[in-house]
């Protein structure tokens, strides 16, 4: 897309649509209303410590609230009292940022604001930044360059942002994890977070502390409600989702995953071929394989499923546990 002068008035007119604080002075309340997931405590210090020179790269699934995270983490920043125009959301998923630079959308945004990003100390959040080819050197210079600007990014395609994050962001990139909700989380964001409270216990000699349910029948029920519907906060809280959860698990994440993260990022031809060993795999969830034999079944040439399933792995789609011995040692070929 050529960068032309209404092309510009339309980013500009998007920014202001992303960063309502600026003239509001807060999140929206539909992200200001909703719990924040207890990962919270762990990641805003990262996002709030301006004087290191590291950019922050939240990495995780689709739809376990990366972009909720971010905005918590807004609406924690002003409300400790930086200025909400000192402080820069961006969604690069967005297509009129399509082939955008990085830099060129801040200084449009610090243009918008009267900023000067070289003098003044700010806020910026890149959220879904694996869909900008050359993502990672960009902002790594940003980072160089900007001495004062705590820049934040976020992405769904965890194997590609890892990958590039190592080889290029070296000494420039902080990593953060987002998994799915825990089932901690799960109780807590359901309104039972006292539901266990910990209890002295004599055991040896000395007084231990061990967690005891209040009423372990509610607490089996979360556990079960949990293993069906609960490692998407979404799905947590509406009830609709949770009358067809393998529809939304399906189109929301596995086949956006699938069918364009995957292909997209990793030049993959032959998506049916992806999802049918997708399918595969799913079918035999739990049970023993070997390359070799799953070759044969997929009619998939061997080298090209292990690239395959370690994109599965890599994107959070599946779990591969390497067999070991009862001495612990690997045992190679077999995988679970």
């Amino acid at each position: 897309m050529e960068y032309t002068a209404l092309l510009e008035k339309q980013i500009i007119g998007r920014l202001r649509i992303d960063n309502p604080w600026w003239t509001l002075g807060s999140v929206p309340d539909f992200y200001a209303d909703m719990k924040p997931r207890l990962y919270l405590d762990v990641f805003y210090p990262l996002v709030k410590d301006i004087d290191l020179r590291r950019a922050t790269v939240l990495m995780g699934p689709r739809r376990v609230g990366k972009t909720v995270m971010m905005y918590h983490s807004i609406q924690q920043l002003i409300k400790e009292g930086t200025d909400p125009q000192n402080i820069i959301y961006i969604n690069v998923e967005a297509p009129i940022y399509n082939k955008i630079f990085l830099e060129t959308l801040l200084h449009l945004a610090c243009e918008i604001l009267g900023k000067d990003p070289s003098t003044e100390a700010m806020y910026v959040f890149y959220d879904e930044i694996q869909y900008l080819k050359d993502w990672e050197v960009e902002l790594k210079s940003l980072v160089d360059s900007y001495l004062k600007i705590k820049f934040i990014a976020s992405g769904s395609a965890a194997a590609e942002l890892k990958k590039k994050s190592d080889e290029s962001g070296a000494g420039r990139f902080t990593d953060f994890h987002l998994p799915p909700l825990t089932f901690y989380e799960y109780v807590h964001l359901k309104g039972y977070s006292d539901l266990c409270q910990i209890r002295n216990y004599s055991w040896s000699g000395a007084i231990t502390q061990i967690p005891r349910a209040i009423d372990i029948t509610l607490l089996n029920n979360l556990f079960i409600d949990y293993i069906n519907y609960g490692g998407y906060p979404e799905v947590v809280f509406s009830e609709r989702i949770r009358e067809n959860p393998g529809q939304f698990i399906r189109h929301d994440i596995i086949d956006k995953v699938l069918l364009r993260d995957l292909p997209s990022l990793y030049g993959i031809s032959d998506v049916q071929e992806l999802n049918s060993l997708f399918t595969m795999i799913a079918y035999h969830s739990g049970a023993q394989f070997t390359y070799e034999k799953l070759s044969q079944e997929s009619k998939i040439p061997k080298e090209l499923l292990k690239k395959y399933i370690q994109y599965l792995e890599a994107a959070f789609l599946i779990k591969v546990v390497r067999r070991t011995d009862d001495t612990a040692k690997y045992g190679g070929k077999n995988e679970t």
